[in-house]
């Protein structure tokens, strides 16, 4: 047995899955592109870095068996990530509303979902059904038994994290680059529309990944 923690063949097998993975389209990814569209860049990043943190628990669930308990409790997963999705739906629906505000508004909408920025990324990722599906059968071949899990983990845990705020990051702030013209009323409706049936895709698309 090697003395490294991870098979470097291996890994690179798994860095080049992760790019695939992080740049491919999904709930996240939208929701990334409606934050920054939305809130601008720097809350936009604040949800992007939630998203992450709820990463972070998927992996420490992973160490503590994440397959076994999904195989041992389908349907609490299940719940989850259809409570994600009714979350990310009530955003976009929130976002479809706010379209039709009037100007003197959006100040107070703003400061409120800024201060919730963090736990609504977090709530994205952590019932999405895309994080589900690759802590319990995408990450797992790529473990091997005969080394000790936890320092392979931290390996893939570093490529995952590193390659998602990579991703998200990009969506986010290519959202966030049109939102300086959110002072005109008329863009400021139609993307209010553009963001919350980007959420509501988002919604659509973890129920469909159940």
């Amino acid at each position: 047995m090697s003395a490294l923690p991870v098979d470097p063949h291996l890994y690179v097998t798994f860095l080049g899955v992760m790019v695939v993975m992080a740049i491919t389209p999904g709930p996240a990814n939208l929701f990334a592109v409606a934050s920054g569209v939305e809130k601008g860049h720097a809350s936009a990043l604040v949800s992007v870095v939630g998203m992450n943190t709820a990463t972070l628990v998927w992996f420490g669930a992973a160490a503590l068996g994440l397959g076994a308990l999904v195989k041992a409790f389908p349907e609490v997963f299940r719940i989850i990530a259809i409570l994600g999705a009714l979350y990310v739906a009530w955003l976009g629906l929130k976002a479809l509303m706010g379209a039709f505000k009037t100007a003197a508004q959006p100040d107070q909408v703003v400061v409120r979902k800024d201060r919730g920025a963090f736990l609504d990324g977090f709530a994205v990722q952590i019932a999405n059904p895309k994080a589900i599906l690759f802590f319990t059968a995408v990450l797992p071949p790529f473990v091997d038994v005969n080394r000790p899990v936890g320092p392979q983990l931290i390996l893939f845990a570093v490529a995952v994290i590193g390659m998602d705020m990579m991703s998200m990051s990009a969506y986010a702030l290519s959202g966030a680059a049109l939102s300086r013209r959110m002072q005109e009323p008329r863009f400021k409706r139609g993307f209010g529309l553009f963001v919350g049936i980007l959420l509501l895709t988002a919604a659509v698309l973890i129920v469909l990944r159940l």
